[in-house]
């Protein structure tokens, strides 16, 4: 399979991303972190003007998108050189921890689902079913504990094999993406090796998590007007770049959904 990662078949299995690739949710997450970063940032600096307003589309790929929130918030707060102690996972929303950033984060998102809520792109129903009909089975991560009720919501947990989410994370003490601590399960649950398995991502740290994690094909969904992100992701190691995932399903299984 020229061009498509070390396999030379198509793959047994398949590992998708969830928000950004499944769920239309990715723009819902980086709308919180700017409202948990925002606030921090005028609270830290309200006077100076040194500290820009928080980037929900450059700021969000590049450092929290595909992260845990407690890393996401570390790796934004440190880019910013804003050195906050870490806190206790209980910790109440505010701007005096890492956790405290983080916890606010998920107020926010919490509170912009009840408004807005969370649809499945239209591709991702037709080629998981192509999928299924093929014998291709699916497995869907995140890092968010919101994950699988969502997928359930969408109407698209009928059509995955397994789901690896931000609970079953902190149950099990895996680490977060760029760690493939979570591709490697999602594989393992599937049955399969990583080496005979796909990961499909839209996120920088994602992709970078499956090619650490040594799968056979890592596909890059570039969902941008202009494509934005298709070198980025390339450069951080996608063997193959599409737009959406019918068109990947075509390209690699040869199913038309």
């Amino acid at each position: 399979m020229k061009g498509r990662g070390s396999l030379s078949r198509p793959p047994d299995g398949v590992v998708l991303d969830t928000d950004g690739v499944l769920l239309d949710s990715a723009v819902v997450h980086a709308a919180a972190w700017k409202i948990a970063f925002d606030a921090c940032l005028d609270q830290l600096a309200p006077d100076s003007g040194t500290q820009p307003p928080f980037d929900a589309d450059a700021e969000y790929r590049r450092f929290v998108d595909g992260r845990s929130r407690y890393d996401g918030a570390a790796a934004f707060l440190t880019a910013r050189s804003i050195h906050l102690p870490p806190g206790d996972p209980h910790d109440a929303p505010g701007c005096g921890t890492v956790w405290g950033v983080a916890a606010h984060k998920e107020q926010a998102f919490v509170d912009l689902l009840r408004t807005k809520g969370v649809t499945a792109f239209a591709d991702a129903r037709p080629a998981l079913a192509a999928l299924r009909t093929a014998g291709v089975p699916c497995a869907a991560v995140s890092a968010s504990r919101h994950a699988r009720a969502l997928i359930r919501a969408a109407g698209l947990a009928g059509l995955l094999a397994v789901i690896v989410d931000g609970e079953d994370a902190a149950r099990l003490g895996l680490a977060g993406k760029p760690d493939p601590a979570l591709f490697l399960r999602a594989a393992a649950l599937l049955g399969g090796c990583p080496q005979e398995t796909a990961v499909v991502e839209d996120a920088l740290a994602g992709v970078e998590a499956a090619r650490r994690g040594g799968f056979g094909l890592v596909a890059g969904v570039d969902r941008t007007p202009l494509r934005r992100t298709a070198a980025l992701l390339r450069e951080q190691g996608a063997d193959l770049v599409v737009p959406d995932l019918t068109t990947l399903v075509r390209s690699v299984w040869g199913e038309r959904p």
